[in-house]
């Protein structure tokens, strides 16, 4: 059963050139060839175990051309992207709350009275925001995304920190996010800060199998 995972892998390998993440990616495809194998732990025939593997992941000539594809998606672009996302969220509420407190226009008010009884599904749609940028990166980039990952996560996290910081020693009033700066909504605050990362995990995991 060895011998059609060394020809499908031999030939990816040849096939990836000089691919800058080929070591992962052979090993990424060697680990679902494995699972490929033990599901099919009754069939002796060659061919047909390559038939399967090439019709669940493709045969390596097309699996190569994917993977020379993605190269032409920059990660800078892709983390700068996300980055942008998480300041324009974090501009727009700066915005809002900024123009509520200090000129308190009725359509912000009414505007904020919705927004401010609504704070647990902000946190679970900012979660999405976050599983769909390790997903997206994941898909991308595989298992070459892992570092991307990474760097994009702490890059975004900034206006999240220097938010909680400017809060804290209350540089921004307290009264500025009133109902919302409660005990309860504090330490909400941070249990959700704390599960981003696991939360980014997942969805990579989840892009990175959903690429192959």
């Amino acid at each position: 059963m060895e011998r059609p995972k060394n020809k499908f892998l031999a030939e990816l390998d040849d096939g990836l050139g000089n691919h800058q993440d080929k070591k992962n990616i052979l090993l990424e495809y060697e680990t679902h060839i494995d699972e490929i194998l033990i599901e099919s732990y009754d069939c002796t025939d060659e061919n047909e175990l390559i038939e399967r593997i090439n019709s669940r992941l493709g045969t390596p000539a097309e699996i190569a051309a994917c993977w020379k594809e993605e190269l032409s998606v920059t990660p800078s672009n892709m983390k700068w992207l996300f980055i942008a996302m998480n300041i324009l969220f974090f501009g727009g509420g700066s915005l809002l709350t900024f123009f509520h407190n200090v000129f308190q226009w009725n359509l912000l008010t009414v505007i904020w009275g919705h927004l401010t009884a609504i704070p647990t599904l902000i946190a679970f749609i900012y979660m999405f925001f976050w599983a769909l940028l390790g997903y997206e990166i994941g898909k991308g980039f595989g298992h070459g995304g892992r570092r991307l990952l990474k760097k994009t996560f702490l890059l975004s996290l900034i206006p999240n920190l220097l938010l909680m910081v400017l809060t804290v020693f209350e540089i921004i009033p307290h009264s500025w996010f009133e109902p919302l700066l409660t005990k309860t909504f504090i330490i909400a605050c941070i249990i959700f800060t704390i599960l981003l990362y696991p939360i980014s995990w997942l969805g990579y995991r989840w892009g990175r199998k959903a690429s192959i």
